[in-house]
């Protein structure tokens, strides 16, 4: 005997992990622009401040450090300022993803940087974040149960 529509349990969500990495790889392109120009900047302020032309900012040091944090930030702005104006950076367009908050709407900035700082570190663990998605009972992500956000594939516009 069939159970009616209304008693069977809903589909689990996609995990999306496919598209978030082809997302990430598509967006590491013009993040990588942003840290080459940061990268220039700091090679002229590094000669500028008197230090030889021939040499290299010496890894840990404090110019080391500033050059990373201002790499991590940059990156940062890239990703919450195209998640706050339209729930999505270039990279996630051509997958049809969206960042939302998890009620719905826009979510705020505090819960944008919290999601992107901890997406950091997913990454940094090898993805261990991104790969819990397969696991989750709703299907998120480390960064999406942190931040309060959701990440969701659009359907096709029609033809």
């Amino acid at each position: 005997m069939t159970q009616p529509a209304a008693a069977t349990a809903p589909d689990r969500p996609a995990a999306l992990i496919g598209w978030r990495l082809l997302s990430l790889f598509y967006d590491f392109w013009p993040v990588l622009a942003l840290w080459m120009l940061i990268g220039a900047v700091m090679v002229a302020a590094f000669t500028v401040a008197g230090h030889d032309t021939h040499e290299n900012i010496r890894p840990l040091t404090a110019w080391w450090f500033l050059e990373w944090a201002l790499c991590w930030l940059a990156a940062g702005g890239y990703a919450t300022l195209s998640w706050r104006r339209g729930g999505q950076t270039l990279g996630m367009r051509p997958w049809r993803l969206r960042v939302g908050a998890a009620e719905g709407g826009v979510p705020g900035w505090k819960a944008l940087w919290l999601r992107y700082a901890v997406g950091t570190l997913s990454l940094a663990l090898g993805g261990l974040g991104f790969w819990w998605a397969w696991f989750d009972r709703d299907r998120l992500t480390w960064h999406d149960r942190a931040s309060g956000t959701r990440t969701s594939r659009l359907p096709k516009r029609p033809r």
